[in-house]
């Protein structure tokens, strides 16, 4: 059985030294992860604005895609939720466009954005409740994600 050690190779061919990279020194490990979160936020943002888009559309072209509900708190008519979704949806999808181009704004707005985009949809949950639980699982995401991004630093 082969024994390993941490000290470099030497390849017996071309007596050569293999050493392993190692990171930049002052350089936290995590960074990578949390600007792939950021990432993965803006792209969420986009998407979840498209689709919120199309659905406004759907509830603003016709009241039948959506079961009317009996008795709710927050009872709002089909096409008064499909503006809400239309517009709120743009505003999420050009955030989430500001993110991915590295907005010095669009953190900001991308979670208070996200965090209205889930009172929205928790709002919105006796119409379509597991497509509500997704997107609002998807908004606490973006939210801790742009929240705990590094800041970008500019040479």
């Amino acid at each position: 059985m082969a024994q390993h050690s941490a000290e470099p190779r030497s390849n017996a061919h071309t007596h050569q030294t293999i050493s392993t990279p190692t990171p930049p020194q002052g350089r936290h490990s995590g960074t990578s992860w949390a600007i792939g979160g950021t990432v993965f936020a803006g792209v969420l943002m986009m998407v979840g604005g498209v689709l919120g888009i199309l659905n406004g559309i759907a509830a603003i072209a016709t009241d039948d895609v959506y079961t009317n509900i009996g008795d709710y708190v927050f009872e709002f008519s089909l096409t008064t939720w499909g503006w809400i979704h239309l517009v709120l949806g743009a505003v999420v999808a050009f955030a989430g466009w500001g993110i991915l181009q590295g907005r010095d704004w669009a953190r900001g707005v991308g979670i208070a954005l996200a965090s209205l985009y889930a009172i929205a949809y928790f709002m919105f949950l006796p119409y379509a409740p597991v497509w509500s639980v997704i997107v609002i699982a998807a908004s606490v995401f973006v939210m801790w994600s742009l929240a705990t991004a590094p800041e970008e630093r500019r040479d």
